[in-house]
């Protein structure tokens, strides 16, 4: 049963999980020509950074919706340009954010960066343009079944993936036209509009492969890169021995801290007890199995709210499942309607769909949580064929480049784990250094948690090309929660009941009063 007050607490907890910088609304101007590829629009304003304002341009540029096809309609993509403060200008940086399903639209740069940089963000085509993919089929489908990861509901999400194509080419929409190697030619586009001639890229979680695409498409438009949460080439999917292996580091940490290893001696016996035993209710909240596992698996992407997990899973071993409840009522208010999904199959599938690849994962039975988002994000494509075709093979493996690269990990990232990087993909860069930090998780912790260390490392790099990590320091990783799920849940409860009580009894009041 869904309660909106709980929607209250788990969305700031959730936005956690977003590897991006932030949100905001802007106005872009009408298209100029808007039947002419290339043509482009803009008007100037102020961009504000906390405290810091610059001008900044607002504009928007006519494309084609599809390159590959001869006649393809044209489509607008907005653009932002945040001038920086320096007369003299390095290499400008252009930002692409994680995903897909996200805009490339909310980033707020350091000011650092715009010290002696220009900083540009180019919408992403499906999300930020004249056309949205938007899914509500599949934003349905994933509310509609109590359990998100049995069968059923795999099938009904695959059922809504064929009625969200037969709708988009109903509405002349070429969905096969939003993939990364056409966003790749907007941004193209964008810097020749604005006359640089090498840039920068900044990129994070999922745009660390638009970047490493970028490299491989248009060496001779990138001057250095640094990648932020690196996806190497066919991870965008979560293994579930992975998964183990992450948690499994966990529980080493865990097992280190006298005060938690006392409180629980086995984290992970305790995760596997507590998935098996769990009840399907916690007062009058239902508790999903699989909505719990998806975000908590979330959750685990990030130091802070991982310890928050792990916290609901020891109360729930000793009895209370308050904390269970919330994260399972968390996924109707959260999942669903996170991403564009349309955009999300569009990049993803045709860049990394491998069937039996999918199958291998779900033939693993032994995981403690599983790979959830594997299984709501890919296991549907098992059950049909969709109308995307694949980008072409040569992007779609690990190439060698020249381009000047910083990957930046973190040993507990979940959703993108260092190793990755480290074995896939720094082998193929010529010019290539990692710097791993460790016990951070994902984007918001390797951006946030240090900050002008982050800093510092970003603009050395972009700067000079050596990344000065002089500022780094070790964060051990903290496990002490002091305001957890299960607290939340219970205060939802009795400020719930507080509520009532008094709306009852202001009733029985004026109705004394009246009669």
């Amino acid at each position: 049963m869904k309660r909106p007050g709980l929607l209250i607490f788990i969305i700031p907890v959730m936005i956690l999980f977003l590897a991006g910088c932030g949100g905001r609304k802007y106005n872009f101007p009408e298209p100029k020509e808007p039947g002419t590829d290339g043509a482009f629009n803009m008007q100037e304003d102020v961009f504000k950074t906390g405290s810091n304002e610059y001008t900044a341009d607002f504009g928007t540029i006519t494309v084609p919706e599809n390159r590959n096809r001869t006649g393809s309609r044209f489509i607008h993509i907005p653009f932002i340009r945040i001038h920086s403060l320096s007369p003299a200008l390095l290499e400008p940086i252009f930002y692409l954010a994680g995903g897909p399903g996200q805009s490339n639209l909310n980033c707020i740069p350091f000011d650092t960066l715009l010290a002696e940089h220009d900083f540009v963000m180019v919408g992403y085509r499906g999300v930020d343009g004249s056309v949205k993919l938007d899914c509500p089929e599949v934003v349905d489908a994933l509310k509609e079944n109590d359990d998100p990861l049995i069968e059923e509901s795999l099938r009904n999400l695959a059922k809504a993936w064929e009625a969200s194509a037969r709708r988009f080419a109903q509405e002349g929409i070429d969905w096969n036209g939003y993939t990364i190697p056409q966003t790749i030619e907007d941004i193209e586009a964008v810097r020749r509009a604005l006359k640089y001639r090498q840039v920068n890229l900044q990129s994070e979680s999922y745009g660390t492969r638009v970047a490493y695409l970028y490299g491989l498409m248009h060496p001779e438009s990138i001057h250095r890169t640094i990648m932020i949460g690196v996806n190497p080439p066919g991870r965008c999917m979560w293994d579930p021995r992975m998964v183990d292996q992450q948690l499994h580091t966990y529980a080493r940490l865990w097992s280190k801290d006298s005060v938690m290893s006392a409180r629980c001696p086995d984290l992970i016996g305790t995760m596997k007890r507590v998935l098996k035993n769990m009840p399907d209710k916690y007062l009058i909240f239902s508790i999903s199995p699989g909505k719990v596992k998806t975000v908590a698996f979330c959750l685990l992407f990030h130091r802070n709210t991982a310890a928050l997990v792990f916290d609901a899973f020891v109360q729930a071993e000793q009895g209370d499942y308050s904390g269970l409840a919330l994260l399972s009522a968390g996924y109707d208010y959260t999942l669903p309607s996170m991403m564009t999904w349309g955009e999300l199959a569009s990049k993803a599938v045709t860049a990394d769909l491998d069937t039996s690849k999918i199958r291998m994962y779900e033939e693993y039975h032994d995981s403690v949580l599983g790979s959830p988002l594997n299984t709501i994000l890919w296991n549907p494509m098992l059950y049909t064929q969709m109308p995307l075709q694949l980008i072409p093979e040569e992007l779609r493996i690990l190439r060698e480049s020249d381009v000047e690269t910083l990957l930046l990990s973190g040993s507990l990232d979940f959703s993108d784990p260092p190793q990755y990087a480290s074995q896939d993909l720094l082998p193929y860069l010529r010019n290539g250094k990692q710097v791993i930090l460790s016990e951070f998780g994902h984007v918001n912790d390797l951006l946030y948690l240090r900050k002008k260390s982050t800093e510092k490392l970003l603009a050395s790099y972009f700067n000079t090309g050596i990344p000065d990590t002089s500022g780094i320091e070790y964060v051990p990783m903290d496990f002490n929660v002091k305001w957890g799920l299960s607290s939340i849940t219970k205060t939802v409860v009795v400020t719930g009941i507080t509520i009532a009580v008094g709306l009852i009894a202001g009733l029985i009041w004026i109705l004394r009063k009246v009669l």
